[in-house]
């Protein structure tokens, strides 16, 4: 398998297991942001965490060229535990939205999690249909979507620098105002990032793809 498969889920994995590891305690108060609801939005909350990181180990697995040709029977098992984890994922996720404060990051989180659910839905359907082409083209979508969470989080420090040198390395709302600012924006930076990347991926010529 090529280096970039392996780099990029070892990246993945180091950016994400400090996020999901404080909601494997399933204590509110290590929750990494706050807690208006125990008995529903917590519970949604850890659920959708889980999920989503399963979807992302499950995603990089079905992008193993070796096990996708060897093991087929495996690659379609791990397209349903991929697939049922972002839909139910996803749908914890509207739950979870309901109780965020900030409009901005509400919509934000809403319009990737519909991205996430559509991708992954047209997916599933042209599986279903056997339209391998069309299957393979929604799944990278999908997947790009489940990534976002990482890019989201390895593009704060790029943001925060922005930030700066925008403002020319003043802090007018103080340090936390920046922070502020950033996360209002970096889902939005890493789905542009991520849809440039994946289409550009897709559309390219035949002759330039590198086989997945």
């Amino acid at each position: 398998m090529k280096k970039s498969w392996w780099v990029l889920l070892l990246l993945s994995v180091a950016i994400m297991l400090p996020f999901v590891i404080p909601y494997l305690t399933l204590n509110p108060a290590s929750s990494r942001i706050e807690v208006s609801s125990r008995t529903i939005q917590y519970p949604a909350l850890v659920s959708h965490i889980i999920l989503a990181f399963i979807a992302m180990l499950a995603g990089f697995l079905q992008f193993h060229r070796t096990l996708r040709r060897n093991k087929p029977s495996l690659h379609i098992l791990l397209g349903k535990v991929y697939a049922g984890s972002v839909f139910l994922s996803g749908g914890l996720a509207l739950i979870v939205s309901c109780y965020e404060p900030d409009f901005g990051r509400t919509l934000s989180f809403l319009f990737l999690d519909l991205l996430w659910l559509i991708t992954t839905a047209m997916g599933y359907r042209s599986a279903r249909k056997r339209d391998w082409q069309s299957h393979k083209q929604w799944m990278i979508r999908s997947f790009a979507m489940t990534l976002t969470a990482v890019s989201a989080r390895a593009l704060v420090p790029l943001l925060i620098l922005l930030y700066l040198l925008l403002h020319r390395f003043a802090l007018p709302g103080g340090r936390m105002g920046m922070i502020e600012e950033v996360l209002d924006n970096n889902i939005w930076a890493a789905l542009i990032l991520n849809f440039v990347i994946v289409e550009w991926f897709i559309r390219r010529p035949k002759r330039e793809q590198v086989s997945l």
